[in-house]
């Protein structure tokens, strides 16, 4: 199969779970899970986490925060190599004004590198809710038409080498 029947499928496929311009319970949904994976979302709330935490919950944090870090640059240089625009569409105007670049989707990476990391790291309970959230996370992505498949799918598997890599090397 060529490139061109490859993107063109993925376009379809895409297109088959698009969400964005269809008002109802789906949309809302998707809305939420998409924001949830905000890098900003994650920064603040372990910001927090830093500043109130005791000193495991301190160095937990910061350990997050490189990995996402770490990962940013990674999508980020990705991006600016691959240059893949975004689909068309409406929703989503800061990320298409800030970020025109969808592949690979930085908050596909970002989600499964802390499902991962939280399997890893505890603590314990934030585990399964954190594996069922990352795919969500991902589908909303491609359900509000900012990402194709193939963006969050190549984001995925990002995330899952990064939060490999962490784990091998690092613990909180």
């Amino acid at each position: 199969m060529t490139l061109e029947k490859l993107l063109s499928a993925d376009a379809r496929w895409s297109a088959s779970l698009r969400r964005a311009e269809r008002p109802g319970i789906l949309r809302r949904a998707a809305t939420v899970f998409a924001h949830s994976g905000d890098s900003w979302f994650w920064g603040l709330g372990l910001a927090i986490i830093v500043w109130r935490g005791d000193a495991f919950w301190r160095s937990w944090a910061v350990h997050l925060v490189l990995c996402i870090a770490a990962l940013a640059v990674v999508v980020l240089g990705i991006k600016l190599l691959v240059r893949r625009r975004r689909p068309p569409g409406e929703w989503g105007a800061i990320y298409r004004n800030t970020d025109p670049h969808s592949f690979p989707s930085g908050h596909a990476a970002r989600a499964v590198l802390l499902a991962v990391l939280l399997a890893a790291w505890g603590p314990a309970w934030a585990a399964p809710l954190a594996i069922v959230w990352a795919p969500l996370v991902s589908l909303a992505r491609v359900a509000l038409g900012v990402h194709y498949l193939s963006d969050v799918i190549a984001g995925a598997l990002l995330g899952l080498a990064a939060a490999a890599l962490a784990v091998t090397v690092s613990t909180p």
